[in-house]
């Protein structure tokens, strides 16, 4: 798994735990917190999919 991937998961992750926090506590900033994770989920699954085309393309290009 790319290291950019696996930052931008962390951070999905960090974020939905601080969104959770935020609406526990009464708070609207949770919102933001989630418009983060929906990003950052994004940008996971865009460095997944670049890792995997890019490893596609160099064994097809091999073989």
């Amino acid at each position: 798994m790319p290291r950019l991937a696996l930052y931008t998961l962390a951070v999905c992750v960090l974020a939905i735990a601080a969104a959770v926090v935020s609406f526990a506590r009464g708070s609207w900033l949770g919102v933001v917190w989630i418009l983060i994770a929906g990003i950052s989920s994004n940008m996971a699954w865009y460095y997944l999919r670049k890792a995997r085309a890019e490893r596609g393309s160099s064994t097809g290009a091999a073989g």
